[in-house]
């Protein structure tokens, strides 16, 4: 599809969610008496929403689990769900590249929080395999991937909650710090893990490029078959050369992601002759009985399946 369909299907879809929106926002809106209704836009910032929240928050999630954030396009129910919140939450850093148009559409008056505010942004990795640099130095939005960075979006997100609900501030302030210090011990748990595994073996290839703040900050290096966008098609010229890279390096540990097709890293493995190690947890959560439930069970799920698969190979 070209860019300009696409803007048009777009364009089109929001104009249906506008007159769907309107109609729900003609209805009456209610909510418990001392919760705060609010809106995540994805499973992960949900679930930080929800350690500081606690019970208090009536919260509702816009892309659930399994969910693709790049290319989502909300419902008017959702709409509804948006214009009735007192305190919507994003991700920022253009990872929804709707949210704003959804704000307008939603007629939104309450109090949008921005919970990557604050952190350093990394410059989207100048190529990879569909075909083209990113010569207007995209910003990569998937921060999360960095614990020190949901720290921020932690002290965001309490901000934002006693703005709209200050007689239970204490209660957020006292959530966050209990969760801060879980994240301070999850982030040391990760650099021990990795002390296991040589520099010059830390080395693995994901469906598209939504790890770079994992890998500057626990020093692993990532090649990606995609853009920071799943959205972005790889290319048979960029898919070669990717296949190219990773027999010159002997890089041997290949995951899917659990919001990607498979079936480009499968090709790309029988193509280099080394077979997926497994699936990595990047956009999105899992349901309650599977391996990543939770921001936390995410990231200790991941650094365990990668230290594993490359520890294997370097046997």
């Amino acid at each position: 599809m070209t860019a300009k369909r696409s803007f048009s299907s777009q364009h089109a879809a929001f104009t249906v969610l506008l007159l769907g929106a309107l109609t729900w926002l003609g209805m009456p809106q209610a909510h418990a008496a001392g919760e705060v209704k609010a809106v995540a836009t994805f499973s992960i910032l949900g679930d930080l929403v929800r350690q500081v929240g606690g019970e208090r928050v009536d919260l509702t999630v816009l892309v659930g689990v399994g969910g693709d954030s790049h290319v989502f396009q909300p419902s008017p129910r959702q709409a509804r769900d948006v214009g009735q919140a007192q305190v919507l939450f994003s991700n920022g850093l253009g990872y929804e590249s709707w949210v704003q148009r959804l704000v307008q559409a939603a007629n939104f008056k309450g109090r949008h929080v921005v919970a990557s505010q604050g952190v350093e942004p990394l410059k989207a990795n100048s190529t990879d395999a569909h075909g083209h640099g990113h010569a207007k130095a995209a910003v990569d939005p998937h921060a999360w991937q960095n614990v020190g960075n949901v720290k921020r979006y932690v002290r965001n997100i309490a901000d934002g909650l006693c703005a709209v609900d200050a007689p239970a501030c204490t209660e957020y302030r006292r959530n966050e710090q209990a969760y801060q210090a879980q994240l301070d011990q999850l982030d040391a748990e990760i650099r021990t893990a990795w002390e296991a595994v040589p520099s010059a073996q830390r080395k693995v290839l994901t469906s598209h490029d939504a790890f770079a703040y994992y890998a500057q900050a626990y020093k692993v290096r990532f090649l990606a078959a995609q853009g920071i966008s799943t959205s972005a098609e790889a290319t048979a010229q960029g898919v070669a050369r990717l296949t190219r890279q990773i027999k010159a390096e002997q890089i041997r540990a290949l995951f899917v992601e659990n919001i990607s097709n498979p079936r480009l890293i499968e090709q790309i493995g029988r193509e280099a002759g080394v077979k997926p190690a497994g699936a990595l947890f990047s956009d999105s959560l899992t349901q309650p009985d599977g391996p990543a439930p939770d921001y936390v069970a995410l990231m200790r799920q991941n650094t365990r399946a990668l230290v594993t698969a490359i520890q294997g190979v370097g046997r």
